[in-house]
């Protein structure tokens, strides 16, 4: 029987990749506006100088433990009582402006007062710009009250929490909220999953841990022995990490909830 759903965050509720997307979209017309620059150009080389200087840093081991990718770098604060994160936040705002000044100079634009510029610009553009899926508070609203709710996110406290302040009509759906930044190990890390079941006081078979990504939400799940239902909106093609079940939208949760209660 089914008691409880764990539920992801970022593209699974929030659809966070399109925030970011967009965001990019904004900051990077400003720059052709300026310059003349193909705003789609500039934005794969900022993401390209992102993804470089991100990994050099010394808080990369640490962002891939708690799950913060490098394009979250170039909006949140880090506003975290923790080392790391004390660390990551004096880094980020060098970072911002360093990724956003070798992307306009790989397109032949060297000014670094710009780069800056469009480094604040981008922060705003992405909490201005928050995308929720239409299905999402469809599906919250009919599991309110027939199941517990947990998300599990991973991220930076003061981040993930800025997300849900831009989208606060999330938060009443949920029981308990559990961020990897705060709990100090991410998914698929058994040990944050484990701490989830411990604050449901569940088994883990009475839970489904609902997730867009294979490699934290999925494989974590799969290694606690917690059912795993992988959203695939697009299409991804599968690796070596095999979801108990997959689903194309969020709807899909009802039927396989029926036949779950069922046995």
């Amino acid at each position: 029987m089914i008691k409880a759903i764990f539920f992801d965050l970022d593209d699974t509720l929030l659809w966070d990749q399109k925030s970011i997307k967009e965001a990019f979209v904004a900051t990077c017309k400003v720059a052709e506006d300026r310059y003349g620059v193909n705003a789609n150009e500039l934005e794969e080389a900022v993401r390209e100088a992102a993804r470089n200087l991100y990994s050099s840093y010394e808080t990369y081991s640490f962002t891939q433990m708690i799950g913060i990718n490098p394009f979250e770098g170039l909006w949140g604060n880090f506003l975290d009582d923790q080392d790391d994160f004390r660390k990551m936040k004096v880094i980020v705002p060098d970072y911002r402006k360093d990724a956003w000044t070798a992307g306009l100079k790989a397109l032949g634009v060297d000014d670094q007062e710009f780069g800056h510029e469009l480094a604040e610009r981008f922060p705003q553009e992405r909490r201005n710009l928050p995308f929720v899926y239409e299905e999402t508070f469809n599906i919250l609203d009919s599991l309110k009250g027939k199941y517990q709710l947990l998300l599990l996110t991973n991220g930076s406290p003061d981040l993930q929490n800025t997300k849900l302040s831009i989208t606060p009509e999330l938060v009443p759906y949920f029981d308990q909220i559990v961020i990897s930044g705060a709990f100090g190990r991410g998914k698929p890390d058994p040990t944050i999953f484990e701490h989830a079941l411990s604050l449901m006081g569940l088994e883990k078979d009475e839970i489904i841990m609902v997730g867009d990504n294979l490699m934290t939400d999925i494989l974590g799940a799969n290694r606690v022995g917690i059912k795993s239902v992988w959203i695939n909106r697009h299409d991804k093609e599968r690796n070596e990490v095999i979801p108990t079940y997959e689903i194309q939208h969020l709807e899909e949760l009802f039927p396989l909830l029926d036949e779950l209660n069922k046995k």
